[in-house]
């Protein structure tokens, strides 16, 4: 069963699990299992996603009851006017905060499409363990909040800081990938943790936030990291920007 974390008569959100697609889609049609029909069929009523996360990202996705009202919330998304926030385990020690400005090509089109990711970090580890020629191994949980929505956009923006995502099998580090396996189990650390909007009825303020699964808890205890006395920034804070550095090393 679903965890549901908000229903009206118009909106419902889930916390969806890692690993579960959003709907079916022609590279997935082998799939039985889907969060827009397990939900349907757990409320007994159709339900339109609004947006997607990746099938190994966990975290706050939301649905609305009518089609009609779909396209309505989704307006929002395109005219970024919602606001998300992701939690993340990443490689190394990410700066304190800032942003990354790089484009990204479409999977679909080929196209090179602008994406623009802000950060900042809430807590650092240091573990015993070598990680190359280094004889401990570093890490950061950060908070990332993509202000565009393209494919994959937080987990190629880190991987291009080289700060991969762990559990992350597609951009992300396979000697790090394999370290975490074995201490705390598979799995991508990436966790849609909250979403801001306006509801599209009531016009009211509407914050969504989604716990954190077992297995990202299990990970923070592993590192012995302390989300509870993480950093906050101000509403608007002075982001250093990475898109010159990363154009000269990547480009």
């Amino acid at each position: 069963m679903l965890e549901i974390i908000y229903e009206d008569e118009e909106l419902v959100a889930i916390n969806k699990p890692a690993g579960l697609l959003v709907h079916r889609t022609a590279l997935d049609r082998r799939e039985k299992e889907f969060a827009m029909l397990m939900l349907r069929d757990q409320i007994g009523q159709h339900v339109f996603p609004v947006h997607r996360i990746d099938r190994p990202t966990s975290g706050v996705l939301l649905f609305t009851k009518s089609a009609a009202l779909c396209q309505q919330v989704q307006t929002q998304f395109q005219e970024n006017k919602v606001h998300k926030s992701y939690w993340l385990i990443a490689r190394g020690f990410v700066p304190e905060q800032g942003e990354i400005d790089l484009p990204i090509t479409d999977p679909y089109s080929g196209k090179m499409q602008e994406a623009l990711t802000r950060f900042h970090r809430l807590a650092t580890a240091e573990i015993n363990i070598p990680s190359g020629k280094f004889s401990t191994s570093r890490y950061s949980l950060v908070e990332a909040s993509p202000v565009t929505g393209r494919t994959h956009q937080i987990r190629k923006h880190f991987a291009k800081l080289r700060h991969y995502l762990i559990g992350d099998r597609v951009h992300g580090d396979n000697k790090q990938n394999k370290l975490f396996d074995q201490h705390v189990g598979k799995g991508m650390l990436l966790h849609a943790r909250s979403l801001r909007m306006v509801h599209p009825i009531s016009k009211k303020n509407l914050v969504l936030e989604a716990p954190l699964h077992e297995h990202f808890e299990k990970t923070l205890r592993f590192l012995s990291l302390n989300p509870e006395n993480a950093p906050t920034t101000n509403n608007k804070p002075v982001y250093p920007s990475f898109r010159s550095k990363c154009q000269n090393i990547y480009s």
